[in-house]
């Protein structure tokens, strides 16, 4: 019998009732800017791990490293780190001027009444291939504030619709974090997660296009948007894009990326040689702290597993969810737990994946659809999430251009996120995967 023991999820408890409560003090008593994100969700963690390394009994602090280090050294982490890094990397590279060249080039072929819908098939895009909903958020708001001061459409439906748009691509693409944590974390391959979420996210996205046309068409139209835009630099994101759909290994994936950014980069003069390498640093670093909380996490994990905490996390899920239709539920409404303690989709599947992937044994749902589902309700959650940093990012962008907007503006105009979260439940009840072969 495994041992359980309730006891060892205080960790988890602890780093909950760390990060959330400094964060609403940060961001809604001390009114500090994107306060919910000064706070360091390393130091979080590394004060979960010592409580955990206080709980473990019997064991020397040697031989509670090596329980850390067995978790830290599997397959799974140092795959997500190296994959991580060449992500980092590839976004570094190629930078993200394409990514408006894309947006300008598709308002410019199409008629103004349709631009709130371009903007949505935009976003969507741009956040397949960047892997970043926050950078695709970034770069497409301030477009957003131009057509709605320019074509006369409501702001708040433009914001959201860049938002929700952004939301599709960080659950679909292969180089988003959360598809590189939710991969690794359940051993699947990236094609085939894909495939599964396919058939969630296009419905979803189809019916969201049809909504977003409906919502924008009382619009007082006045005139296009129109800039002048570069379409060769998006050559890498198309090679990327076709490399993952067709299956091809997600390393070799990124170094044709890396390879094709850097050869365009250079040849258009958009950068320098030093300034290359320069962006290859950047992206690289700015992977460290994701890279850093799936190590930790690991640990953290190691030793909570130890102590009987995750038995004891599964035996009372198994008391609350039946069948495999229940599991999946589990499943999703644990990530969403998760995410909505963090405000990090990336940080809620790694912490999510150990104990997912003994649902998914337990369920006997097959480890592309727990995948599929650890991504799609951490993006769905993070979607509405007033405190994430997608929301906090788009509400920054329109106050710099001198606009207003209140989170509620935001999250009543992202119509992505609620038929996809629709479409899931639908999948879930009506479209159950027959159960796995052990």
């Amino acid at each position: 019998m495994k041992k359980s023991n309730a006891l060892a999820l205080i960790p988890i408890g602890v780093f909950v009732v760390f990060y959330l409560t400094l964060g609403i003090v940060f961001e809604y008593v001390m009114k500090i800017s994107m306060g919910f994100y000064s706070v360091p969700v390393v130091v979080a963690f590394l004060v979960a791990l010592f409580v955990a390394v206080l709980q473990t009994k019997g064991k020397s602090l040697d031989e509670k490293f090596e329980i850390m280090g067995q978790g830290v050294g599997d397959k799974n982490i140092v795959t997500m780190l190296l994959i991580f890094m060449l992500a980092g990397i590839f976004v570094g590279v190629v930078g993200r001027s394409s990514a408006e060249s894309v947006a300008y080039f598709m308002l410019s072929v199409t008629p103004p009444r349709m631009a709130v819908v371009v903007i949505f098939i935009v976003s969507c895009f741009v956040s397949t291939a960047m892997g970043t909903s926050v950078g695709t958020i970034t770069l497409l708001t301030p477009i957003a504030v131009a057509i709605a001061e320019g074509s006369g459409f409501s702001l708040p439906l433009c914001v959201g619709t860049v938002v929700g748009g952004a939301m599709f691509g960080d659950n679909l693409s292969f180089i988003s974090d959360t598809t590189i944590a939710a991969c690794n974390g359940q051993g699947c391959k990236m094609k085939d997660k894909f495939r599964t979420n396919f058939l969630i996210v296009v419905p979803a996205a189809v019916v969201s296009l049809g909504q977003i046309f409906f919502m924008s068409m009382g619009a007082d139209i006045s005139e296009g948007i129109s800039k002048e835009y570069d379409m060769i630099q998006v050559i890498p994101y198309v090679l990327v894009l076709l490399s993952g759909i067709f299956g091809v290994n997600v390393f070799l994936t990124l170094i044709i990326g890396i390879l094709s950014g850097s050869i365009i980069m250079l040849a258009t003069g958009a950068v320098d040689f030093p300034g290359l390498l320069s962006g290859m640093g950047a992206g690289a670093s700015g992977m460290f702290e994701t890279s850093m909380v799936a190590i930790l996490v690991a640990a953290l994990g190691a030793l909570i597993k130890h102590n009987g905490g995750f038995e004891a996390l599964l035996n009372g899920i198994r008391k609350v969810f039946k069948g495999r239709r229940g599991g999946q539920l589990g499943i999703g409404l644990l990530v969403g737990l998760m995410d909505i303690a963090t405000a990090n989709n990336t940080v809620a599947i790694v912490m999510a994946n150990p104990i997912a992937s003994e649902m998914s044994k337990d369920f006997g749902i097959s480890k592309r659809k727990t995948a599929s589902l650890l991504d799609t309700f951490s993006c769905i959650v993070q979607g509405f999430l007033p405190y994430g940093a997608q929301i906090l990012v788009a509400i920054s962008a329109v106050n710099t251009l001198g606009g207003e907007i209140s989170a509620f503006d935001i999250i009543t105009n992202m119509v992505y996120p609620m038929m996809l979260l629709a479409s899931s439940l639908v999948f879930i009840f009506l479209f159950p995967e027959k159960k796995e072969k052990a």
